[in-house]
């Protein structure tokens, strides 16, 4: 899956994965930040916490443990995390997924 050229020429994020891991793009309001997340290998975010997260995968699967359970989500499946809430997240190489962060500054634009 192929995300169409005016998204890729959204601006990136300033994320702490190298490019060749994982790519973004994103839009920016006063309110909230829109991702559109592109990963290329495989890649694993250790428990963390931040102000309230949803998010919808597009391609592939994520894996988040939350509230002591673990579940994998899927093309279509949404995923809602609550403000403050501990999660691991596991995602695997070709996903793409769409996350709505209510802090709009959680990840600096680049460029």
């Amino acid at each position: 899956m192929k995300l169409p050229d005016f998204l890729m020429a959204l601006p990136r994020l300033d994320v702490p994965f190298p490019i060749d891991v994982v790519e973004s793009r994103a839009m920016r309001t006063d309110d909230a930040l829109v991702v559109f997340f592109i990963f290329h290998k495989d890649a694993s975010l250790p428990p963390h916490s931040h102000g309230p997260q949803w998010g919808t995968v597009l391609h592939g699967e994520v894996t988040i443990t939350m509230n002591s359970a673990t579940r994998t989500y899927h093309p279509g499946e949404t995923y809602d995390i609550g403000d403050g809430v501990v999660h691991a997240v596991e995602v695997k190489a070709g996903t793409i997924a769409i996350d709505a962060f209510a802090e709009a500054d959680r990840y600096p634009l680049k460029g």
